[in-house]
C-alpha cells in the first residue's frame, strides 16, 4: 500500500486518531491497516470485524467529517481504487465465477454506477460546464489511456455541434505545444480515470499556469487533476472495476453534448448541413441514395 499520509482520505483518519474514543480508534486503525477489506463492508460487518457497536461506526464516520456511511465508503473506495495494481484487481475480480453470473454482475454493477450518477451529480454544476463549452473559443479535449477513448468520443461528438474543437492525447508531447500557442481564452477539457496518468496531472498544471480555463471530468473525488480545475464534474463508480468502468462518464458526456446542442439554435442546423454536404461530396458515409443532402 501507499503511505496513507500522502492520501487525503487516510490522512484525515490519521490526524483524527488521537481525538477519537478508544473504540473509535480501533475502527480507525483497522481501516488504515485493512482498507481493501473495509471497503466492501457494511456498517454491521465493519462493527463485527472491530468488535464495536454499529452506533460506534456511525459516530466514527461523522467524527471524521462524513454525513453518511455511503459517503465515507465512497471516499474509501476511491482511495483503494487508485492504489490497486492490475494484479490486485485480478484477485478481487472473481474470474472463476460462471460466465453467465459474471455477465449479470457486470450489468448490475453498471446499473449501480448509473444510479449513483443520477443521484449525486449537481445539475447546476453540469450546466456551468455546458456554458463553458458554449464559449466561442478554441476547445481542447484531452485524455490518456482509457480516458482517451472518452475524450475522442466527446471531441468527435462536439465537432457535430460546433467548430474549433481539437482532440488531444496526453501521451503526445505536441499537446504541450498546442496548449502553449493557444489563445489565453481557450478552454481545455481533461477527462481522466483511475489510476490517473501522471501526464494528465502535468497537463492540468500547465493549463493552470497558462491561465486558460480548465474543465476536469473524472471518475473519483480523489483525482489529483481536480486541484487545477476551474470547473469539475465527478462521475464516481460505486464498484471497483477490473480494468475500468467508462459507463458513468460516457453517460455524463452524452448529457453535456446534448445540452450543448440544444443551445445552438439555427447555428446547429447550418453547421450540420455543412457537414452532411461534405460527407456526401467526399463519399464519407454509406448512402442508399445518390441524391445530395438537402
Amino acid at each position: 500500500m501507499s503511505d496513507p499520509k500522502i492520501h487525503p482520505f487516510m490522512d484525515t483518519i490519521t490526524k483524527n486518531l488521537d481525538a477519537l474514543t478508544p473504540k473509535a480508534r480501533v475502527l480507525g486503525e483497522y481501516i488504515l491497516s485493512q482498507p481493501r477489506k473495509a471497503v466492501f463492508m457494511t456498517i454491521k460487518e465493519l462493527a463485527e470485524a472491530c468488535e464495536v457497536s454499529e452506533a460506534t461506526v456511525v459516530r466514527f464516520v461523522a467524527g471524521i467529517g462524513y454525513d453518511r456511511y455511503s459517503d465515507f465508503q465512497q471516499a474509501l473506495r476511491d482511495f483503494v481504487d487508485t492504489d490497486l495494481t492490475l494484479l490486485d484487481r485480478l484477485d478481487i475480480s472473481d474470474m472463476k465465477a460462471p460466465s453467465a453470473l459474471r455477465f449479470r454482475r457486470t450489468i448490475s454493477d453498471e446499473i449501480d454506477n448509473l444510479q449513483q450518477l443520477y443521484s449525486s451529480l449537481d445539475v447546476e454544476k453540469m450546466d456551468s460546464v455546458v456554458e463553458v463549452l458554449d464559449r466561442r473559443v478554441p476547445i481542447h479535449i484531452i485524455g490518456s489511456r482509457l480516458s482517451y477513448t472518452l475524450a475522442y468520443y466527446m471531441g468527435w461528438a462536439m465537432t457535430k455541434i460546433r467548430g474549433n474543437i481539437r482532440i488531444m492525447k496526453g501521451s503526445d508531447r505536441t499537446t504541450i505545444d498546442w496548449l502553449v500557442i493557444a489563445p489565453a481564452e481557450s478552454v481545455a477539457v481533461i477527462i481522466t480515470t483511475s489510476r490517473y496518468p501522471n501526464e494528465l496531472i502535468r497537463l492540468g498544471k500547465l493549463v493552470k499556469h497558462l491561465g486558460q480555463t480548465l474543465v476536469v471530468i473524472a471518475d473519483g473525488a480523489s483525482c489529483p487533476v481536480l486541484q487545477f480545475a476551474d470547473y469539475q464534474l465527478v462521475a464516481p463508480s460505486k464498484n471497483i472495476p477490473y480494468l475500468g468502468s467508462p459507463t458513468p462518464l460516457s453517460c455524463l458526456i452524452n448529457y453535456l453534448v446534448h445540452e450543448l446542442a440544444s443551445r445552438q439554435g439555427d447555428a446547429l442546423k447550418q453547421h450540420q448541413e455543412k457537414l452532411e454536404q461534405c460527407y456526401w461530396e467526399n463519399d464519407v458515409l454509406f448512402n442508399l441514395s445518390d441524391k445530395p443532402y438537402e
